[in-house]
């Protein structure tokens, strides 16, 4: 469920195994049904097994702090990439880095980067190379350090073992390096080499400077430490994860023999980490924790950071419920913590990314949804507290840079689109408060629009798409938005999207019962005859973490629903309440604890207005399909109104929301015993007895997030009622269900198959 949970779509070759149980009201997996069409323009295959579509993305980049211009890597003549600078306005191109420069001795290839940093004075590069996964990400690597002025190039951390070196970052003098080593924090020193231990107590349970696996997941914690900006000192987070049960999983492919493997996993109502935060010498030596109120059990530290000082830091404590978060000051040298702000709500809160501060911390930068709406506002610590600087029923959808000096003078550029949620915009805002933000991108640039500004604010790499364009990415001047060059404009994919391509799509509205509009779009085939019944296949995501209907590219689930046009089905989304869109806290919170319920009655209630709308929607032949939080609410479709919606592919679901995390899943439907009967009600299983349909259940048995275990228990549930559906597992498939060969291919064939039988088109 969301980001990794946000429809990791994944796609399929093939038909449905004999594992998979057929619905006696359908045909049988081969033979009977009838053919699908051989003439449409493309196929699964070119989708999923080819380059046919690829979109070309512009090289990820960073902009240089001095606003020299941009650096990428690009592929080097005899192996290994160089890092190369282009000035944003004339494109000259310089290489900074020669991959022969990143080869160690006696190596016979350079280092390959899978990321790297510069020291602040631009002196010393960091290479992170040889990575593995810890939890969902790869944390875990080799670091190098390549001193640019003679050329030396060095491993950090050479006797450790291979690939247990995490989050390397240099101080601010670029003399030392700290990072984390099997729950340890280290650092040493670039001139000797030398390396001091500066934790000791790190285990398989205590963890120093890094996270387990469900705060990395759902509060995006990884790297657990920062240098002071003196350097003297390090904070750090420590994690206690003693008495958080283990879930196990099972590869029965890798092995002769079945394998474990096992990792804390909190799930709805048991025992989380203990986390706290502490100080200590970057020579080593103890560590002065900050005092905050509470069981550390039943409360999160979701961020902290050096708050514009090296004697104070910034600290957002959450309790459990998630809908309390206090900004606490908190002293280094002795731990005591002060309350600045408190964020509260009747569902949960948001914690708070890109604070800045200003006056040596006197002042900083903070968001709220106080007002109804995510807004920017500053806070002065010797002055009147917070004061807004964006203002008016829209929010803030991203930050992007904050251009400013120590004062605080300067603009903050955000994205933002006030008038139309399925678009985004650049706009900034003076940080002194006296003038309204204004919009950036100009008026007549429709779309779906990303920036990275650069440091100075002078230049942006622009990136926009549309509802069936990909990505055009173009440099651009700041703030009139004028063009100085065209990066990538994937003119050859849309060559080919305008050859292939042939559903008619556009945006709608439709109310819920209550009056609320939902935004929709609909994909219609090219040969639409108004006089005809067309098959209806709804597509789902419904959670806190996803918008489906955005005036966006959408890969290769727009492609599928192409395709499945051309098949000759209506293909159509609703973003129900709740949905992660700019719409106002209202909106979003509207779910809170009615996940599965008011998701599923929006969908419903879209579902009768289409039918009143349009007569060319059968309302017989209506399916829905949905991964992750989709998947959920595809059989809460199913199962809630069996009348209405005939056919669902859930792929990945959480059928009962006790099993999953902690974190996300009591966020948004409260704690255990309070909530018992809301979880009872909003979980998919308490309603598998209703079915009525056609469904096909999908699982990766390797999922470390949505666990194949709910997949089981739902169909425990079905079997004793005696509901006939399809499951297929994907052995050692995680979330995405897209690892080995030929597993995406597979997997939509076999859903297009299944609605090609469960809503024949005639």
């Amino acid at each position: 469920m969301k980001s990794t949970k946000i429809m990791a779509f994944a796609a399929s070759v093939s038909m449905l195994l004999s594992a998979c149980v057929s619905s006696p009201d359908l045909p049988s997996p081969r033979g009977q049904a009838s053919p699908m069409p051989a003439d449409t323009t493309f196929s699964l295959a070119d989708i999923y097994a080819s380059d046919m579509f690829s979109a070309k993305s512009f090289p990820t980049t960073r902009w240089l702090a001095d606003g020299s211009g941009y650096t990428t890597l690009e592929e080097a003549e005899n192996g290994g990439r160089d890092i190369v600078r282009y000035h944003p306005e004339t494109g000259e191109r310089t290489v900074l880095v020669h991959a022969a420069q990143l080869q160690p001795e006696g190596a016979e290839e350079p280092l390959y980067i899978a990321n790297y940093e510069w020291s602040e004075d631009g002196k010393q590069l960091l290479i992170f190379t040889n990575t593995k996964r810890s939890w969902r990400t790869h944390t875990l690597g080799d670091y190098w350090v390549l001193n640019l002025d003679n050329g030396h190039l060095v491993q950090l951390g050479s006797d450790f073992p291979e690939s247990t070196l995490q989050f390397a970052k240099f101080d601010p003098a670029g003399s030392r390096v700290a990072y984390v080593m099997q729950n340890n924090i280290y650092v040493q020193d670039l001139a000797s080499l030398d390396i001091t231990q500066i934790t000791s107590d790190g285990s398989s349970t205590i963890i120093n400077g890094t996270f387990d696996w469900v705060n990395e997941e759902e509060f995006s914690l990884r790297d657990g430490f920062r240098w002071s900006p003196d350097g003297e000192h390090i904070a750090y987070w420590q994690l206690d994860t003693s008495g958080v049960p283990m879930f196990t999983m099972i590869d029965n492919v890798s092995e002769l023999y079945p394998t474990l493997t096992e990792f804390p996993y909190p799930k709805v109502g048991e025992t989380n980490s203990e986390l706290r935060v502490g100080t200590i010498s970057a020579n080593g030596g103890d560590t002065t924790w900050v005092q905050l109120p509470g069981d550390p059990r039943q409360h999160y530290i979701v961020r902290m950071e050096w708050a514009g000082n090296s004697d104070e830091l910034m600290i957002q404590h959450m309790n459990r419920a998630q809908n309390n978060m206090q900004f606490w000051l908190a002293e280094r040298a002795t731990g005591e913590a002060v309350s600045l702000i408190t964020e509260q709500s009747n569902a949960w809160v948001e914690q708070v990314d890109d604070v800045r501060f200003f006056r040596d911390g006197q002042s900083f930068l903070w968001q709220s949804e106080r007002s109804g709406y995510r807004h920017l506002y500053r806070f002065d610590r010797d002055g009147n507290g917070l004061t807004p600087l964006t203002e008016g029923d829209y929010d803030i959808v991203q930050m992007l840079e904050i251009v400013a000096d120590e004062q605080g003078n300067g603009y903050a550029w955000f994205i933002a689109s006030p008038e139309n949620p399925l678009q985004r915009y650049l706009f900034r805002v003076d940080l002194s408060g006296e003038t309204p933000a204004e919009r950036i991108t100009p008026q007549d640039w429709p779309g779906y629009h990303g920036y990275a500004v650069s440091r100075d604010g002078r230049f942006a790499l622009h990136t926009v798409t549309r509802m069936g364009v990909p990505s055009e990415t173009r440099m651009v001047r700041l703030p009139d938005h004028s063009v100085v060059s065209e990066l990538e404009m994937n003119s050859e994919l849309k060559e080919v999207l305008a050859e292939k391509l042939t559903a008619d799509v556009e945006f709608f509205q439709v109310e819920a019962r209550d009056g609320l509009v939902l935004d929709g779009y609909v994909k219609r085939p090219a040969d639409f005859d108004p006089s005809k019944k067309y098959p209806l296949i709804m597509f789902i995501y419904g959670e806190p973490w996803g918008q489906t209907v955005a005036d966006r590219w959408l890969g290769q689930t727009h492609l599928w629903h192409d395709y499945m046009t051309q098949l000759g089905y209506v293909v159509v989304s609703i973003d129900n309440r709740g949905t992660r869109s700019p719409r106002g806290q209202a909106w979003r919170h509207s779910i809170y604890m009615q996940l599965g319920i008011i998701t599923v009655r929006d969908q419903a209630d879209a579902l009768d207005q289409m039918l009143a709308r349009w007569d060319w929607i059968d309302g017989n032949r209506v399916g829905m399909w949905g991964h992750s939080g989709g998947g959920s609410q595809t059989l809460n479709a199913l199962f809630r109104y069996p009348d209405k919606f005939h056919a669902g592919v859930a792929l990945a679901p959480v059928p009962d929301l006790r099993l999953y995390d902690t974190i996300y899943q009591e966020r948004y439907s409260g704690l255990l015993p309070e909530a018992a009967e809301s979880y009872e009600e909003t979980s998919a299983v308490t309603h598998a007895a209703n079915l009525q349909g056609s469904l096909l259940l999908v699982h990766g048995t390797a999922d470390d997030n949505v666990h194949y275990q709910g997949s089981e228990r739902l169909q425990d549930e079905l079997i004793k009622h005696n509901k006939q559906f399809r499951f297929m597992s994907y052995p050692n498939r995680t979330h995405g269900i897209r690892e080995g060969e030929g597993t995406s291919l597979h997997l939509r064939t076999m859903v297009t198959e299944f609605f090609w039988e469960a809503l024949p088109v005639e």
